[in-house]
């Protein structure tokens, strides 16, 4: 009888790139950070305070002010009850939830809140290496693809705050493999978490769907919209307009945060922020458009035979283009909306060398200058946008490359009637020449 892998050997790499990420993490925000920067304050991900206000309010049920000041909540209540866990250990030691500043330079919550949110982040570590599994990636390979996830991970966990995005992307990932199993009410529970904790999987979606069979996608959209459904139906019955007027427009400050040409389309709203505007509509339409782009190269074919690692993997570069609509047509951007699309392209870029290496420089060079502070409305979008093209270009490969690769691994032999056919040509061929 043989023995199955422990899991700690089987996702070694993740692991070990989840224990170097909270140990940069919690040193670079609380030690070598400030003393570089020169500040005698923590560098910490402001961001992450709003959602942990939010967490410890679900913990007292005082569902009403999840969408009221100093929450900043915008997207769907699951990000909250991600961090219910550390609220509830943070309350009960008492080391209080105020937003770091002047007054308190030095949060002992973060001690706490720290390594849980770093590690939660982290669950997209271990989503992309199990997919890099399925796809029959080297070890060498995969070992890779951790240490670039965690370079990229770093914006979205230390800098910034927002473990609810990775989540997401994780369940979204873990969506993908249980529908390549035929395991389709699994994938819709696992996509409806994801969407209420994060809706920015949403443009996956139609991506995802094509691959159903038609008689499937009713009930499959069913039980996906369920989870995410319920939570906002339980903040609307609190307070409908602040959670409404949150969860609708999801105000953006373009004086904080990066305004792009897409803005001059935004509405406007009280306090300098500006809407999402009709740029998302636009992504929408055109993430349709990358299913369609799916649907015509595969048409029926992964609904009745297996997903290969080829059309696996093809699955996996077009959800990364959907996520990239949204960075491309936002009409405010912030560094770690790039993240999504970097985690998907990495992972689809995991089978090969000559894909994985300039993809994962890329999206690691991509992560650090997206940090930089550019006000104008063209240089930071325009350069983002160019180096998730650049990404995205990598991790898909040439066109001759794919197609060689593609007959290597699925040659396409002739059918029997086109060869029973040339047969027969050159017998009458023969008994005209006779």
């Amino acid at each position: 009888m043989g023995t199955s892998t422990p899991w700690m050997l089987k996702r070694v790499f993740p692991l070990l790139t989840t224990v170097i990420l909270i140990a940069v993490g919690m040193a670079s925000s609380t030690w070598w950070g400030p003393h570089l920067a020169g500040k005698p304050a923590w560098q910490l991900p402001d961001d992450l305070w709003g959602t942990m206000i939010a967490a410890q309010r679900l913990l007292h049920l005082h569902i009403g002010g999840l969408y009221t000041p100093p929450t900043g909540l915008v997207a769907l209540p699951g990000a909250a009850v991600a961090l219910v866990p550390i609220a509830a250990l943070i309350d009960a030691a008492g080391l209080g939830f105020d937003v770091p500043g002047v007054h308190d330079t030095h949060p002992a919550s973060w001690l706490v809140a720290g390594p849980y949110e770093i590690a939660l982040s982290a669950t997209a570590l271990f989503a992309a290496d199990s997919i890099a599994e399925r796809l029959g990636a080297s070890r060498p390979k995969r070992m890779l693809l951790a240490t670039g996830g965690g370079v990229t991970l770093w914006s979205v966990s230390v800098r910034w705050g927002h473990p609810e995005d990775a989540v997401a992307v994780a369940l979204l990932m873990y969506g993908v493999l249980a529908l390549a199993d035929s395991r389709t009410e699994r994938s819709a529970f696992l996509l409806g978490v994801a969407v209420a904790v994060q809706p920015l999987v949403l443009l996956a979606v139609p991506v995802l769907v094509v691959m159903l069979e038609p008689r499937r996608v009713t009930g499959y959209l069913t039980r996906a919209a369920a989870p995410g459904a319920a939570l906002l139906v339980v903040a609307l019955a609190a307070n409908w307009r602040a959670t409404l007027t949150a969860v609708a427009d999801q105000p953006n400050w373009p004086v904080i945060d990066h305004p792009t040409p897409w803005i001059a389309l935004a509405p406007h709203m009280s306090h300098g922020a500006v809407a999402a505007g009709p740029g998302r509509g636009i992504a929408v339409v055109l993430a349709c458009a990358c299913a369609l782009m799916v649907e015509r190269r595969w048409g029926g074919e992964l609904r009745t035979t297996e997903w290969s690692s080829v059309k696996l993997t093809e699955l996996l570069w077009w959800m990364a283009v959907a996520l990239a609509l949204r960075c491309v047509f936002e009409s405010v951007m912030v560094a770690y909306y790039v993240w999504p699309v970097l985690a998907m392209a990495l992972v689809a870029a995991v089978r090969h060398w000559s894909r994985l290496i300039p993809a994962t420089a890329t999206a690691s060079a991509l992560t650090f200058v997206s940090q930089a502070s550019w006000r104008g409305r063209w240089t930071w979008w325009t350069a983002v946008t160019a180096g998730l093209v650049l990404a995205l270009v990598f991790a898909r490969g040439t066109r001759s490359e794919r197609r060689l690769r593609q007959m290597i691994i699925s040659p396409e032999v002739p059918p029997p009637l086109a060869t029973t056919s040339s047969q027969g040509s050159q017998d009458n061929r023969l008994r005209n020449t006779t």
